[in-house]
Parts: C-alpha cells; structure tokens; sequence
C-alpha cells in the first residue's frame, strides 16, 4: 500500500495536538469539579500528539524520495494588493522538525504523568503542552511570515 501525501493529511499533523488540547481544556475540568478525568486527558493529549507523529513520519519519508509542498491552506484576507494566507512549505528541512518536534513533545507528554501527578492544574497543563506543540508545528510547517509570527 503506497502512502501519499495530500493536503488534508498534511493539515492533520498540527491539527491532531490542537484536538487534543481543546478537549482537554474544554471537556478536562469544570468549576466544581472534573469533567473527564486525568486519565482521559493524558489520553486524548498524548494520543493527539503521537498521530502527529507518525504522519510526520510518513511526511519524512515522502519528502527523502522527493515530495515537496509549497501551497495555500486557507485565503485569510486581502488587502489591496497584500494577500495574507496560512499555508504550508514542506522540504527536507521541515519534515525533519516535523519529526523532532513531535517526537520531543511525545516525551515530554509521555514524562508529565508522573511529574504532573496530584497537582491541582494537570487537566489544564496537559492542554497546555498540546497547544503549545500545535504551536510550534506551524511554526516549523508555515510559508509566510504571519504565520511564523504567530506561531510563535
């Protein structure tokens, strides 16, 4: 079975992390009390985070036998004659942080278990860490300056 890439499998990458941070962050706790558990917020976390992963996986292996992407993912606004996108350079480069990136933050959500354990914020924290990989991943994966600014 030939794996290849298309748009929606690149947009997952960052959007697995993003998924899993906001339930957590929505659905992990509530004022009196929690809503999900820790259990389910580690899973969902950690879960995000170990799809992208992979896929970043298979994007290192595609870009070594010479897949390149260099395109618009959505049409923000225009102004004038000044166009501001969110999009995507995929090159040898990037699908190397791709992997870093995803493997480091995989670790780290994966070694906060236990040193998060019977701290008040774990729910939010674990949100927190996946937001902040869906960061970093569309600052590694962006082709503009906007989107390098914001992923930040």
């Amino acid at each position: 079975m030939q794996f290849t890439l298309t748009l929606p499998v690149l947009c997952a990458v960052p959007l697995a992390p993003l998924i899993g941070s906001a339930i957590a962050g929505f659905f992990g706790t509530k004022l009196g009390g929690e809503r999900i558990g820790h259990g389910a917020c580690q899973f969902v976390t950690i879960l995000g985070v170990m799809i992208a992963f992979v896929l970043s996986c298979f994007v290192l292996a595609q870009v070594m036998d010479g897949f390149y992407f260099n395109g618009t993912v959505y049409h923000w606004m225009q102004l004038g004659e000044l166009n501001l996108d969110i999009g995507f350079l995929i090159d040898p480069l990037t699908a190397t942080m791709m992997c870093v990136v995803t493997f480091v933050s995989l670790m780290v959500h994966i070694y906060t278990i236990g040193y998060m354990a019977g701290e008040e914020g774990y729910n939010r924290f674990f949100s927190y860490i996946s937001l902040f990989t869906f960061a970093m991943l569309m600052l590694v994966m962006s082709n503009n300056l906007l989107q390098l600014f914001f992923g930040r």
